[in-house]
């Protein structure tokens, strides 16, 4: 098998995924997996389309990854992890898309306007 490489996206952040066959190991920007990502909800999110198509200990994913906070660049790999899976096996897909793991989430944070505080926060009105 060769190495197939996806993009998964999440806001700002931005992750690049290589997946090959190998036993399980995950690297994230020259790191382990456990150190990049600390808390169990963010390594749930990481491995969620691995488990979903029961393939933990089949492959080895190597994932650069930058941009956004550790929470959009979570669900970035997790996205590109899971087109990654489709690509290994079409199969996959009807697995993933329920759980809405191929769907590219729009939201991202709306931009600041001039004369006022924040995006929709205005500054205080005074009458008097």
């Amino acid at each position: 098998m060769a190495t197939i490489h996806t993009i998964g996206r999440r806001k700002t952040a931005v992750a690049r995924v290589y997946v090959s066959q190998g036993n399980g190991n995950i690297t994230v920007n020259r790191r382990a997996f456990d150190n990049y990502f600390p808390t169990s909800t963010l390594q749930y999110k990481v491995q969620q389309p691995l488990t979903l198509t029961e393939n933990v200990d089949n492959y080895d994913i190597k994932i650069n990854v930058y941009g956004g906070g550790i929470n959009g660049q979570a669900e970035a790999v997790r996205m590109a992890i899971a087109r990654a899976m489709c690509e290994v096996d079409a199969e996959n897909r009807s697995v993933l898309k329920p759980e809405g793991l191929l769907t590219r989430d729009p939201r991202m944070v709306e931009r600041k306007k001039f004369g006022q505080k924040k995006a929709r926060k205005k500054f205080q009105f005074s009458k008097r």
